[in-house]
């Protein structure tokens, strides 16, 4: 997801009517939360006590606080006991927000992080929408950027009603008292109140209208090093995912999708499939059968045994280089212009030099360690869903489209996801489900196996990136041309997003270079690869966009003769925070040294998702053309940090998930299908290939950055650049494994 999103949905916020400041408002001195149903999931207690966390946020509406709740907005609660929950608008996918955001709170109320405990935020625009996302999302790297302020203020409005409540009971000026690791204390009378004892009388105040926030040099939680809230469930197995869900008398779902994308079922012969014990029932959908068992291996006999026919349509005669020839015929066409400065056509005909490359980049599969899953009870008067989602109101939104239900009859039961990535943004999983689970009579878990997780995903889009810059005499780039080719996600996702025909996500990084280039064109081609559906990845419009640019400024700098750190820093004049990153990085690389034959290093810079980076990789490439990655050095800048730990973990989990998709990953379509089904031909980087990660953290002033996609996306030109640094050949498509076995 991009920062084009960020600011479309922005601006789609704000013309409804909820903007960012009324949300800061909004957040900040509601009474209470939304009402109609208890949000009943599983919460984390920092001590690593899982509980069933009984919250009265949820539903729609706004209802009074219950007795003996003090909730001063719709993120913290506390209770008679002392008891602090925290309500986190964000889902936890790995990436430590279940962490991070309740350490923003906590810092604000003064509570020890290990005495709280972290509730599922349940389906609500308006209590938990993220304005920079313009809806309840939980992606674009944005967690840490939207929460920053807002969680804080929530922790801080609490912290004031519980210093004014103290004060009046001590008769005392509130300025003499202080809180203090869940207590408010008054020093002169040396006397303290625990929280608890104080939530009656705080939730009769009027919430203030501000509330002053801590110094950044007085913070004694944001900024170090705290261990994750939702490790230690993780590690025992109490930790819910939805695959973990079990309900009385629950049904189990096999399926067996259409191969082909766009194709439906013609006919199925089940008699085999209904002998085998523990099968249940049959039930047929549009393009996919499902077997419902008593047990999943049951279903999974049952799914083996169906005898079915396909209308496989036009989609059958689809082969992956129709696609590709697509894609180069709708490069011939001039684009929607993203960005223009300066004289290009001028600039292209003063140059002494030209060079030209077309750049590809692979359909993408997801394959999260968690394969979609979810679990749906249809009755004719209300539906329950289990699920582990990004989108909760979307899921609300897709389930009243297929039960004709309102959405107070719909309760989302929102679990930790067994990895996002984007894939998790979507609802076709959910209401294929519900497609399936309208003709059972008890609650059904629907679960993909790998290969039908593999072969009908949603998929990074293919991109045909064609590329052109034009030197004068000392090498530097005077013109840049730029045109990008391939899906636009948003146009599907959020439509208002598209502005004069140009994704903002699809030309993102392309058309905000931290380089200086005085003439450059970038524009943008919609090329839809016919039937076959995409979404985001981890960073769509960065990942492909740092992959071109950082690998064709490699080129310029060999075109030149030049160092490519070097070339690098000549262009980073107006980018000092890029510029200290790359130079942190190749410092700490030790860049320039002399590697033994067959090794390289390479480097890359970037600044996408309001972070900065440079990544450097040292590479091996044998005779045979296997590339192991030896070492990868990462600076990055993501301003203010709220837990060095995680930010380390993203980078690291980032990374590594970039090299396996640079070296390996790869989707092709045969005759209208994913040739791919399972880790086998979808491959997967083996911990014995993974290399020491060592990530630097820039120490910064400014706002927070993203980081859950930033060191995936300036991985791979590190990488390829490092591949052309060991044996000069150029890798211009992905995978790695397909261009250097060509060569």
């Amino acid at each position: 997801m991009s920062q084009g999103l960020l600011d479309a949905q922005n601006g789609k916020a704000a013309a409804s009517g909820f903007s960012r400041r009324s949300f800061l408002k909004f957040g900040v001195t509601v009474g209470a939360a939304a009402g109609g149903g208890l949000l009943l999931g599983f919460s984390f207690n920092a001590s690593g006590q899982g509980q069933t966390a009984k919250s009265v946020v949820s539903g729609d509406g706004i209802e009074a606080p219950q007795d003996g709740i003090f909730q001063p907005n719709a993120f913290v609660q506390i209770d008679r006991t002392g008891k602090v929950t925290l309500v986190i608008p964000k889902v936890e996918m790995g990436q430590g927000v279940y962490t991070s955001i309740p350490m923003l709170i906590a810092e604000e109320l003064e509570v020890p992080l290990e005495s709280i405990v972290v509730a599922h935020a349940p389906p609500n625009e308006e209590l938990f929408k993220d304005p920079l996302l313009g809806g309840q999302l939980t992606g674009g790297s944005t967690s840490i950027r939207y929460a920053w302020e807002p969680m804080r203020k929530a922790g801080a409005t609490a912290r004031v009603l519980l210093v004014s409540a103290a004060a009046q009971q001590w008769q005392v000026d509130p300025a003499s008292c202080h809180a203090e690791r869940g207590q408010v204390k008054h020093a002169a009378s040396n006397r303290a109140i625990g929280y608890g004892e104080l939530v009656d009388a705080a939730a009769k105040l009027p919430a203030p209208q501000s509330v002053p926030l801590k110094d950044p040099k007085d913070f004694g939680l944001i900024g170090t090093a705290a261990k994750r809230i939702d490790s230690p469930e993780k590690i025992d197995g109490t930790a819910m995912f939805g695959l973990d869900v079990r309900l009385p008398g629950m049904k189990y779902a096999a399926i067996v999708n259409c191969p082909v994308f766009g194709g439906t079922l013609a006919s199925v012969d089940d008699t085999a499939a209904k002998k085998i014990p523990g099968v249940t029932q049959i039930v047929k959908a549009d393009n996919a059968v499902a077997v419902i068992g008593d047990h999943t291996w049951a279903a999974k006999r049952g799914a083996s045994a169906l005898v079915v026919k396909w209308n496989e349509g036009k989609g059958a005669a689809l082969q992956m280089q129709h696609i590709v020839d697509d894609l180069a015929n709708a490069s011939k066409r001039d684009g929607a212009v993203a960005r223009k400065d300066g004289d290009i056509n001028k600039a292209f005909g003063d140059a002494k030099t030209r060079v030209d490359a077309v750049y590809q980049q692979p359909f993408l599969a997801h394959a999260t360690m968690e394969p979609v899953n979810c679990t749906v009870h249809v009755r004719a008067d209300a539906c329950d869903i289990w699920v582990g989602t990004q989108v909760p109101t979307r899921a609300v939104d897709t389930a009243k489209q297929i039960t004709g239900l309102p959405a107070d009859k719909i309760t989302i039961h929102n679990h930790l996801l067994g990895g996002g990535f984007g894939r998790r943004l979507e609802t076709d999983f959910i209401a294929q489900a519900l497609k399936i689970g309208k003709q059972v009579d008890a609650p059904v878990k629907v679960t993909f196996t790998r290969e039908e997780d593999i072969q009908h995903d949603m998929y990074r889009p293919y991109y045909y990136d064609v590329i052109s810059a034009g030197l004068d005499a000392n090498g530097k780039p005077i013109a840049w041309k730029h045109r990008i080719v391939g899906s636009s996600v948003l146009a599907r996702f959020a439509p208002p997003a598209i502005k004069n025909g140009v994704d903002p996500d699809a030309v993102e990084v392309a058309a905000d270079l931290p380089y200086d280039l005085p003439n450059q064109l970038v524009d943008y081609v919609r090329q839809e690869p016919r039937d076959i559906p995409t979404a985001f990845w981890r960073g769509v419009g960065p990942t492909r966009g740092t992959f071109v640019v950082e690998s064709f400024i490699d080129e310029l700098a060999a075109q030149a003769k030049a160092d490519p750190a070097t070339y690098r820093r000549g262009l980073l004049g107006k980018s000092p925070r890029a510029r200290n990153v790359l130079d942190v990085a190749t410092q700490a690389a030790g860049w320039g040294s002399t590697l033994p034959k067959g090794q390289g290093r390479g480097l890359s810079v970037m600044h996408a998702f309001g972070s900065f980076f440079s990544i450097v990789t040292d590479v091996t490439v044998d005779d045979n053309g296997e590339v192991a990655v030896n070492r990868v050095v990462c600076a990055v800048d993501c301003g203010m940090v709220v837990n060095p730990n995680t930010v380390e973990a993203q980078i690291q989990g980032g990374i590594i998930f970039a090299i396996t998709a640079a070296l390996y990953g790869e989707v092709t379509i045969k005759d209208g299908r994913v040739e791919q089904s399972n880790f086998t031909d979808y491959r997967m980087l083996r911990l014995s290939q993974t290399p020491p990660i060592d990530v630097h953290i820039v120490k910064s002033a400014e706002a927070p950055g993203g980081i859950g996609e930033p060191g995936t996306a300036a991985l791979a030109p590190a990488l390829t650049n490092a591949i052309f640094a060991a044996t000069g050949k150029r890798v211009r498509q992905l995978p790695v494994g397909r261009q250097l076995l060509k060569a």
